[in-house]
C-alpha cells in the first residue's frame, strides 16, 4: 500500500532528524514507527520455546558476572547505613 503524508514543516523537520539519528532514510523511519504501532502484538505470539531461545540468544551477549555473595543481598545489606 502507498500513502501520501502532508507534513507540517516541524513535523517533517523532526522525521529527519530522527531517520538520521537512527541510521534510516525518513520512508524506512516512518514506516518501522508504523509497524511498531500496529504490529506489537506480533511480538508476543511466540511460543514459549521461542520467547525462551530468543532470551537466551539476548543474554548470550552479555558478560559474565559473579553471583552476588549471600551477605550482600541480606536485609541489613539492603538497609545499611539507614536510621530506623
Amino acid at each position: 500500500m502507498t500513502v501520501t503524508l502532508k507534513f507540517k514543516p516541524e513535523v517533517e523537520a523532526g522525521l529527519v532528524a530522527q531517520a538520521q539519528a537512527s541510521g534510516m532514510s525518513v520512508e524506512e523511519y516512518v514506516l518501522s514507527v508504523v509497524e511498531r504501532t500496529v504490529l506489537p502484538a506480533e511480538k508476543n505470539r511466540l511460543s514459549p520455546e521461542q520467547r525462551a531461545a530468543a532470551f537466551e540468544a539476548w543474554s548470550a551477549g552479555h558478560r559474565p558476572t559473579p553471583p552476588l555473595p549471600d551477605d550482600a543481598v541480606s536485609h541489613e545489606a539492603m538497609y545499611e547505613g539507614r536510621e530506623p
